[in-house]
Parts: C-alpha cells; sequence; structure tokens
C-alpha cells in the first residue's frame, strides 16, 4: 500500500503558514456535523446514477476522511492513510477511477481494499474551495470491478459541482452571520457611547 501524497497547494500553504487547518477545511465549519438531506440526496444519486453499492461525501483532514454523506457505508470516517480520495484530490482536473484495486500497487494491501468494505472499484471527484485547495471527493464505490461510461463520469462530475454549491452557500451564510453578530455588537457600543455622551 502506498500512502497518499500531501497536495503540492497544501505543502506551499503550510509552508507559508497562510491557512489555518487543512485546506482551509475549517472556514467551512463543515466537520463532524450531523447528516444534511441535501448531501445524502446527492451521495444516493451518484450511487444510483453509478449502479454502486457505495456513494461518499468524503472531506479530507491531517489525519482521516470524514464523511458528510456516507450511502451505503456505516462509517463515518477512516484514517487518512488508507483513503483513496487523498489519492484523488491530487489530479483536481480529472475524476480518479480505479478499476480493480487488487491489481494497483497503491491500493492491493489496503484494509480497505482486503477487509470491509472491500472497496474494488473506486471513482471520486474532486471537491475543490473558491481558491483552489482540495476539500474532498464525492466518490462511489464498489465490491466488484467495473467501467463507467461517459455519461455516468459526467453527471458524477455534476452531482461533485452541486455538492460544491451547496458547501459554499454554507460558507456564504456563516460569513453572512458573522457579519450580522459583529454589526449588533457595534451598534450596542454605539448606543452605549451615545447615553454616556448625553449624560
Amino acid at each position: 500500500m502506498l500512502k497518499p501524497k500531501i497536495h503540492k497547494k497544501e505543502r506551499k500553504k503550510e509552508r507559508k503558514r497562510k491557512i489555518k487547518g487543512i485546506r482551509g477545511l475549517d472556514s467551512y465549519s463543515i466537520l463532524d456535523t450531523l447528516p444534511e438531506p441535501n448531501y445524502d440526496d446527492l451521495t444516493a444519486i451518484a450511487a444510483e446514477i453509478c449502479d454502486s453499492n457505495i456513494s461518499l461525501i468524503s472531506l479530507i483532514d491531517d489525519k482521516r476522511q470524514w464523511f458528510k454523506s456516507h450511502h451505503g457505508l456505516a462509517v463515518s470516517e477512516t484514517p487518512k492513510d488508507y483513503a483513496f480520495c487523498a489519492h484523488a484530490i491530487n489530479d483536481e482536473e480529472n475524476v480518479f477511477i480505479i478499476e480493480d484495486s487488487r491489481k494497483d500497487e497503491r491500493f492491493h494491501d489496503n484494509p480497505l481494499v482486503t477487509d470491509e468494505p472491500r472497496v474494488i472499484f473506486y471513482a471520486g471527484v474532486p471537491l475543490i474551495s473558491e481558491n483552489g485547495l482540495p476539500l474532498g471527493t464525492l466518490c462511489v464505490i464498489d465490491d466488484k470491478p467495473k467501467l463507467l461510461k461517459q455519461s455516468q463520469l459526467k453527471s458524477l462530475r455534476a452531482l461533485g459541482n452541486q455538492v460544491m454549491n451547496i458547501l459554499n452557500l454554507r460558507k456564504a451564510q456563516l460569513t453572512l452571520e458573522k457579519a450580522a453578530v459583529d454589526l449588533r455588537e457595534k451598534n450596542k457600543e454605539l448606543e452605549k457611547q451615545m447615553i454616556l455622551k448625553w449624560l
């Protein structure tokens, strides 16, 4: 088994120390949140379109891959060293496809291949933030080798775009909520100053 490489942009950002956390994931405040229908609907659709047992929205931090949505899989995270998704994020332009992991030196002895859930087939679309950093993937998984049609790959990409749209809407809403709180605090301070001025 080969461990995934650290993404080139992550290495650069770590050297400059301009982004707190891994790939700016903290700015989305999404890790370890409860399941949400918007994400679960997308993984269910991805599994159906690609005729796959499992579909995941996987987010990668420094030690693990955590699943915001896990259709067909009971666990909510696995170690980053085992994560197919941690390999997939290193090519943000393409769908990362493993037709048969048992024949791939990177994965043939991976515990996720040799034990449950027996990841034999994998296809993952990288989820890329607005600043170009990879957050994770939308992926489909099966316990047998397979190929996807071009139409299925196109649909998987489109669903990956929708995942990012939802994540970006979440981030924008958090930013607006913080701005509203800051504005209320400033208004309270101004009111106090006005009262003191007229006393």
